[in-house]
């Protein structure tokens, strides 16, 4: 044990780590504010969706070999976050199948763009890293974390100011609508967030494990809690205390990063569902 803490005592005064670990917090504490909401309005699988146009979108940003890839890649997941909102509303193309068009589309062309145009000399570990974050939250530049920290202010700014307003939509959107909210601004509010939210988790978790990220913190506060609010609280505390610790446990141990936070919020999944059954019993 003391071989490990000496490690992380060491491994913990590199800038890359501190920036991981500021990166891993507020990704992980953005995401967990709306996997509730996205959890109660069983939209659960539209993070998987957005994660792979996040991944076409990389790949064609790659190929046509872009400096900065981060503004082309956020463009063109709010676009397909807000397309996904329009389709779903469809009655010719429900919202599951409207999204398993495009995320298995863009994950295909994604593939197909980097094999065909590839640039790099090792294509399985880029694509490895996209997909599950391997090691994409090491290598984060300080422009890249100012970024970030930015963008998660004004992703944790809209959720509080609009809070009430997600809050009624979450639970009763026809409600909403008859008191007069306008539901559908604030559901494409919520998809540009969520579209935001993707991009930016991509490099912790990579795109393949973001849903895991959404999913779990909430699923987890909901087995011991009930009303929205404290369901919300204990789902930011929780993701960010797994973030923080599979942040730490792959550093010690050298595992994959993004596979270890999710393993770290499954394990909690399961701790909370056991003490949620004790206390009702």
């Amino acid at each position: 044990m003391s071989e490990i803490f000496n490690k992380l005592s060491l491994y913990l005064q590199y800038p890359f780590v501190q920036y991981a670990l500021v990166v891993g917090v507020l990704i992980a504490l953005c995401s967990s504010l709306l996997g509730v909401t996205l959890v109660l309005k069983r939209f659960s699988f539209i993070g998987d969706g957005l994660s792979h146009v996040a991944f076409g979108a990389m790949a064609i940003a790659a190929v046509l070999q872009f400096t900065n890839d981060m503004p082309f890649v956020l463009l063109i997941t709010i676009i397909s976050a807000v397309l996904l909102l329009r389709t779903g509303q469809n009655a010719k193309i429900k919202g599951d199948a409207s999204l398993a068009m495009i995320s298995v589309g863009a994950l295909a062309i994604g593939y197909l763009l980097m094999n065909i145009f590839s640039t790099s000399g090792n294509l399985s570990g880029d694509v490895c890293s996209t997909l599950f974050g391997s090691t994409s939250i090491l290598t984060l530049t300080p422009d890249e974390v100012w970024l970030c920290i930015i963008l998660s202010v004004l992703m944790i700014a809209v959720f509080i100011l609009f809070y009430h307003k997600i809050f009624c939509i979450t639970f009763d959107e026809s409600f909403a609508l008859a008191t007069g909210v306008r539901a559908r601004l604030y559901n494409l509010i919520l998809a540009v967030v969520i579209a935001v939210i993707i991009v930016l988790a991509m490099n912790l978790v990579g795109s393949l494990l973001i849903s895991a990220l959404i999913i779990f913190p909430a699923l987890s506060a909901m087995r011991m809690f009930k009303t929205f609010k404290s369901v919300t609280i204990c789902s930011a505390v929780l993701a960010v205390v797994c973030a923080v610790l599979g942040l730490l446990i792959s550093i010690a141990f050298g595992t994959p990063v993004g596979s270890t936070i999710v393993a770290v919020d499954i394990v909690s999944f399961f701790i909370f569902m056991i003490i949620g059954k004790m206390i009702r019993r």
